[in-house]
């Protein structure tokens, strides 16, 4: 039987300081807008999700380079559909994973804090994997994956897997794989290889890039997420 047509978008609930001058981070806003619009335009039913039910946006992410004119519009109306589930966002609590057929694991850098230990949320992936659903993460959101153990195996849904997410370089590009080191996080290539799967990488740290493994669909970076929740459609659709 096919999952339901119902997809949950996760979204860090963490945040902390990142940038050049102590600005935060936290939900890399278009990494969740992005994949709900193509979810919505699918047909779609969306609901969004993180640990504790709050969030808090990365700074970086609402800057103007990084969050286009359209964009925008839609985050600062809090009476769009999309500001107005994130801001009454649910508790795994709230859940009822049966009633969803994808999970989709948005990011920003805070997602390498609480993700691996986001029990609620990693409950509720393996049980919609469990019931044959599609498992989807882009750029730091792979860092739930670990967590995500498929109890038929006891190991995580992506050993044995090729998966993709923020390379190692980018993070040195952006000059923050110390801060990350700090934090007693690995960075996502060597969570993916700690898990037992093959990481892909991009062409290059910033290249939209997606990478499917039959039900694992995983994206490389904020310009991924568009295309990313497209492969994740074609997954599902071919359920």
């Amino acid at each position: 039987m096919t999952p339901p047509r119902r997809a949950l978008i996760a979204v860090s609930s963490a945040h902390a300081p990142l940038y050049s001058e102590g600005q935060e981070t936290g939900v890399f806003i278009t990494e969740a807008l992005h994949p709900f619009n193509v979810f919505r335009k699918a047909g779609f039913e969306v609901d969004m999700v993180s640990e504790t039910g709050t969030y808090q946006p990365d700074w970086l992410s609402l800057q103007k380079e990084w969050l286009p004119e359209e964009d925008c519009r839609v985050w600062e109306d809090h009476s769009s559909e999309f500001r107005s589930k994130l801001d009454k966002l649910l508790k795994p609590s709230d859940i009822k994973p049966e009633n969803y057929g994808l999970f989709f694991a948005s990011a920003g850098h805070a997602s390498l804090i609480d993700y691996p230990t986001a029990k609620g949320l990693q409950a509720i992936a393996v049980k919609i994997y469990a019931d044959g659903g599609i498992i989807s993460a882009v750029c730091h959101g792979g860092a739930i994956f670990p967590g995500i153990i498929d109890p038929s195996t006891n190991k995580s849904i992506i050993y044995g897997k090729k998966v993709t997410g923020f390379t190692t370089q980018g993070e040195k590009e952006e000059g923050i794989l110390g801060t990350i080191e700090s934090w007693n996080r690995p960075t996502i290539e060597k969570s993916a290889a700690g898990s037992g799967a093959t990481y892909i990488a991009p062409p290059g740290p910033w290249a939209a890039f997606t990478y499917t493994d039959g039900r694992i669909v995983t994206g490389a970076n904020p310009a991924s997420a568009h295309v990313t929740a497209e492969a994740v459609v074609k997954a599902f659709d071919s359920l």
